[in-house]
């Protein structure tokens, strides 16, 4: 084969790879809020338990926290990591930490897994999602059509935070794409490290 026709092959695999890393940066989503990356306080904010009661971030001093803002039901991604982490609830107790699940509308089905591995941990509820436009972490327009009429448009980007006693965030991830969320193992992880 002819040296040049190497060069032009060469070429066009970096042209290639350089389209398709420009293409998933451009669908990426974007980078973690500047008020939740690693080493900032967890900003104080407003949900509600299951029962409707108010609840605060701020409640959380005290325990390191795992918080988990979560799309919904509807979404098989969301549903998916809650059932991993409820078949690891026990792991994360263990290490003397809470688990928090923050969504847009009630968890119904997770919450039914939930009670059947007879875990303990919380669903925080941001129906008008207060919070999450507070935390910049607003997925305009991101609920799938058949879905909207009963959870409207708007949603919450999935993002993991790991939380010290101390209210200061030790780990966050927002997820770059619907299907990305952090590996357990990463979350159980940055707990571990906060026992040192």
């Amino acid at each position: 084969m002819p040296d040049n026709l190497y060069s032009i092959i060469g070429a066009a695999l970096i042209l290639l790879f350089a389209a398709v890393w420009f293409f998933i940066k451009k669908k990426s989503g974007p980078s973690i809020p500047d008020a939740l990356r690693p080493g900032k306080s967890l900003p104080d904010f407003a949900a509600a338990d299951e029962q409707g009661n108010p609840v605060q971030s701020s409640q959380l001093i005290g325990f390191p926290t795992v918080i988990l803002f979560v799309r919904g039901n509807w979404c098989p991604f969301c549903t998916r990591q809650v059932e991993e982490l409820t078949n690891h609830y026990k792991d994360i107790v263990d290490l003397g930490a809470k688990l928090i699940f923050v969504t847009p509308k009630p968890l119904e089905i997770t919450r039914r897994v939930a009670e059947f591995f007879e875990v303990e941990f919380d669903f925080w509820l941001d129906d008008q999602l207060n919070a999450v436009k507070q935390l910049g972490l607003l997925m305009s327009a991101s609920v799938p059509g058949d879905h909207r009429k009963e959870y409207g448009a708007d949603t919450v980007w999935p993002t993991a935070l790991v939380v010290d006693a101390a209210g200061i965030i030790r780990f966050s991830k927002l997820s770059r794409y619907v299907i990305d969320r952090p590996d357990l193992k990463v979350l159980l992880n940055e707990l571990k490290k906060l026992q040192g």
